[in-house]
């Protein structure tokens, strides 16, 4: 099965690799992202975020943007409209 794989998994566990071009890449990480956010929704281990914060990264620095850049986008539209802290359920 060919899948977008996390760099050190050929050493790991053999097989062949290739390097995607940037559109394929892009392409692969949102399918992944899919792939990982089911694999949470599903299973409900914290260790799937992990692997969809990593994918996270990985689509952002595509655009040029660091983990930091992100903590930043995210702490604004916290402050400008919230967080999930209260657990609000909106009926509009």
């Amino acid at each position: 099965m060919a899948k977008l794989v996390r760099d050190r998994i050929p050493d790991l566990f053999g097989g062949s690799a290739r390097p995607l071009n940037p559109p394929d890449f892009r392409a692969a990480l949102r399918e992944k992202l899919r792939e990982e956010t089911e694999e949470y929704l599903e299973a409900g281990d914290v260790q799937e975020l992990a692997d969809v914060l990593e994918v996270v990264y990985a689509l952002a620095a595509l655009d040029g943007l660091t983990p930091a850049d992100l903590e930043v986008l995210r702490a604004g539209k916290s402050e400008a409209r919230g967080a999930f802290l209260r657990r609000l359920w909106w009926e509009a």
